[in-house]
């Protein structure tokens, strides 16, 4: 009998003390490979702290995170870590744009530093990709610092995605934008994912982003770092 591939994510035991109320405790939380897991119950900073854990930024205080396979506290240096990045993508508003930059040049820099005229070859990548997350070819020349809520978010979907990491992780991406809005980006969303047969960890609070892109969904109970199932989060939206 073949054995069962470890979980693309996994973290067991997990306390982090982020001096917050309480530390961040996770008791189990695992994600297969090409699963779309959705996580609710986090504040902006505790949501920075999963999500640097997984991506091994920061280690547990307590439990472990094991990332294929592999527990993160077992990254030998900053070089190891560095190089383990690429299996990432994040998608944050906290990601920076140059908001003096047009969407284009912003869009390539995962590709290059050559933004004041982004090579010819490269600007053809940036088109199909701003294609599949949802921007306009018309809105590429205009300002980042211009651009509304949800072709920001857009453009923080695309450089994650742009050089085809294995895990993509959501941090409270659609935070302070209206529904309407939030429904065609989780499209948008779903079919980039699944063309690129990504692993998703959402932390979001967002049902609307949730029931469009998770197939498994979870609310954590802070005090004992429990997750439990949102079997009836369908019902919920009065779906």
């Amino acid at each position: 009998m073949a054995t069962a591939a470890p979980p693309v994510i996994q973290l067991t035991g997990v306390v982090k003390d982020y001096k917050g109320l309480r530390p961040l405790r996770v008791a189990l939380l695992t994600v297969a490979d090409g699963e779309r897991v959705a996580v609710a119950g986090f504040d902006a900073t505790a949501a920075e702290v999963l999500v640097n854990l997984v991506n091994g930024a920061i280690l547990p205080d307590a439990g472990s995170v094991s990332v294929l396979g592999r527990d993160t506290a077992d990254i030998g240096d900053e070089t190891e870590w560095l190089a383990s990045l690429e299996r990432f993508g994040i998608v944050t508003p906290r990601a920076v744009l140059l908001e003096g930059a047009t969407l284009l040049q912003n869009l390539a820099l995962p590709m290059t530093l050559e933004i004041d005229r982004v090579p010819d070859d490269i600007q053809a990548r940036i088109r199909e990709l701003a294609r599949r997350v949802g921007i306009a070819e018309a809105s590429l020349g205009q300002l980042a610092g211009e651009a509304p809520a949800d072709v920001r978010m857009r453009v923080h979907l695309a450089r994650a995605v742009a050089l085809r990491p294995q895990v993509l992780l959501f941090e409270h991406p659609t935070l302070g934008v209206s529904p309407e809005v939030v429904t065609g980006f989780a499209h948008n969303t779903l079919r980039v994912v699944s063309e690129d047969a990504l692993t998703v960890l959402a932390v979001t609070n967002d049902p609307v982003f949730t029931d469009l892109v998770a197939q498994r969904a979870y609310t954590l109970r802070p005090a004992t770092g429990e997750l439990v199932s949102n079997k009836g989060w369908r019902r919920w939206l009065g779906m």
